[in-house]
């Protein structure tokens, strides 16, 4: 049985800014945001349904990038906060 492997290809690190998801205070998940107002929304809208002990930031990070199979980039690892 023959596994197709995904086509990611990687980006350079660079500065994105990006809307960060901890539960516990430990990150769990990061998304790439067009700009901060975007991020901001995005944040508001995710704090209306929240639950407990999650909390939702926004922040320029420098980070290591792939692109998706759909050509969109998505954060594959945080270097650094900003």
């Amino acid at each position: 049985m023959q596994i197709e492997k995904l086509n990611t290809q990687m980006e350079p690190i660079s500065t994105v800014v990006a809307l960060c998801m901890f539960i516990a205070g430990e990150l769990k998940e990061h998304r790439i945001q067009d700009g901060m107002s975007d991020c901001l929304k995005g944040k508001r809208e995710a704090e209306r349904t929240k639950s407990y002990n999650v909390n939702y930031k926004c922040g320029k990070v420098k980070a290591e990038l792939e692109v998706n199979i759909d050509g969109s980039k998505a954060i594959k690892r945080i270097i650094k906060d900003e």
